[in-house]
């Protein structure tokens, strides 16, 4: 069975969707969903292992060797991302329902749990496949169920966030999958390792520099990287609290993964950074998005579309470590990708616990909620602190790798770029919190916590940015030694 563990990371999620709807019962689809992901965590925490001790793993389906057939590949990298997918699946499957503004009734519920169960397969797929062309594929699966998702929010507007994320979802997913076309034109492969090899020797022709183009571009639009971010706020302000944790913490982390994959796997560091010099764009961009990402979310009154302008600010930090090209950099970004979804899947789970009680996200409405919902408040705080990077927490860990590897190439414009937008960070998590703990309620602060199955699975995700800020085997270790491994040539 060990051998099969690839092939059961995306198809275990994929099978279940259809039995949800199957079973129909609420209870009974949510405990099944529940394990499903939970099961998917096993298989990834075991890949993980497999490939630290015995190196990458390849997974030919239906028997036939890649390149001729489709391959599944698992290496330190996709194994990291592999993990904190189905970690992040697993807290929010268990996750109540109660409360969480879908528009849907109790009795309809096996629909969201097919749809999420499909979103898990898709990033799942896109993650471990060592095939381009499936990416796409994937890549389409994970968007369609996540489009749906968003659209289930009740409030009017997620209709229209999700028809806006469908639109410019479609151009990153066209301009993928013309990528994709091109570089096949030119190799007569779509194997990732295969391609590697065959690229060098066409790398001076047009046609390999507009694929890259195409890839980069397309991959871009779904990791939200400014200014291509024009879906996320809105995306993520009316879907359901639930949903915005989910696709929060993993939609965007794996597409920056297939960046990662595109930029040092396929094309290789020398072709993408002395050739074509992306970091002469990408840097600027990045810093940009520090500034204006923060910036943005100082002004907001509505406090899910402030920790949504909040992600671009920290998707322009993840950016930032793969445009500094060094060992260091590049594990910032990669130790980002694991700590930033840590860190807003568990905020906004916080907001679905307050909106439990307050019913409104805006930032007013969230007076005295430190009095009376004394723990998920402490949780906001806890992740508003990571969020910052304040030392003890995950995100320290992530800015201390970026200012070294900005510091590395000399750049030291850049490492107090990184520090300013720490303290934008602060001005905006303030606001909240001077507002939960020192503003007075228009009613009486009577104490009504969230329930413990809210709660449970909020602190989960809370308290690991604070234990993976204190031990960073798992998050810092692994993304270093994937850093060096992609900077290294290695496949």
């Amino acid at each position: 069975m060990t051998e099969h563990l690839p092939a059961l990371q995306t198809v275990l999620p994929l099978m279940a969707a259809p039995i949800c709807v199957l079973l129909r019962q609420a209870t009974l689809v949510r405990i099944f969903s529940v394990a499903v992901a939970w099961t998917c965590l096993a298989i990834a925490l075991t890949l993980l292992e497999m490939v630290s001790t015995d190196g990458p793993i390849s997974y030919a389906l239906g028997g036939w060797v890649a390149p001729l057939g489709i391959e599944y590949r698992v290496d330190l990298l996709n194994a990291y991302v592999l993990v904190l997918v189905s970690a992040i699946a697993s807290v929010v499957m268990a996750f109540p329902l109660e409360g969480s503004e879908l528009r849907i009734p109790r009795e309809r519920h096996f629909l969201f749990y097919a749809l999420l169960l499909l979103c898990i397969s898709g990033l799942l797929g896109i993650t471990i496949t060592g095939d381009l062309f499936n990416i796409f594929v994937f890549l389409e699966i994970s968007s369609l169920a996540a489009y749906a998702l968003i659209g289930l929010g009740t409030d009017r507007r997620a209709l229209t966030a999700g028809f806006s994320y469908l639109v410019m979802g479609t151009v990153g997913g066209t301009f993928i999958l013309i990528g994709t076309g091109l570089v096949y034109q030119m190799t007569g492969t779509l194997n990732i390792v295969d391609l590697a090899d065959r690229l060098p020797a066409v790398s001076g022709t047009r046609t390999v520099w507009m694929s890259f183009a195409f890839l980069v571009v397309g991959t871009s639009i779904k990791l939200a990287a400014f200014p291509l971010h024009q879906w996320l706020p809105n995306a993520y302000t009316y879907a359901p609290s639930i949903v915005t944790a989910f696709l929060s913490a993993t939609a965007t982390k794996v597409a920056y993964y297939v960046l990662i994959r595109v930029v040092f796997t396929i094309f290789g560091a020398a072709f993408v950074f002395e050739r074509v010099g992306l970091s002469n764009l990408l840097l600027p961009l990045s810093l940009i998005a520090m500034a204006v990402g923060s910036l943005a979310a100082i002004y907001q009154t509505d406090i899910k579309r402030l920790l949504a302008y909040s992600s671009i600010a920290q998707i322009g930090y993840m950016t930032l470590g793969l445009s500094l090209a060094n060992v260091d950099g590049l594990t910032g970004g990669l130790v980002h990708l694991f700590n930033h979804g840590l860190i807003k899947g568990g905020l906004f789970l916080v907001v679905a616990c307050a909106l439990l009680r307050v019913g409104s996200p805006t930032i007013e409405a969230l007076s005295g909620l430190g009095r009376r919902m004394p723990l998920t408040m402490a949780a906001f705080v806890v992740g508003g602190l990571s969020l910052i990077g304040v030392p003890g927490t995950v995100g320290f860990v992530s800015k201390w790798f970026l200012v070294l590897g900005a510091l590395d190439k000399g750049l030291y414009f850049v490492a107090f770029i990184i520090l300013a937008s720490s303290l934008l960070a602060v001005v905006y998590i303030w606001r909240v919190v001077e507002v939960m703990y020192f503003q007075s309620p228009s009613h009486a602060p009577v104490r009504e916590e969230a329930p413990l199955s809210m709660l449970i699975p909020t602190w989960v995700l809370i308290g690991s940015t604070i234990y993976f800020g204190l031990d960073t085997d798992l998050t810092a270790g692994v993304a270093n030694r994937a850093a060096q491994y992609l900077l290294g040539g290695g496949l």
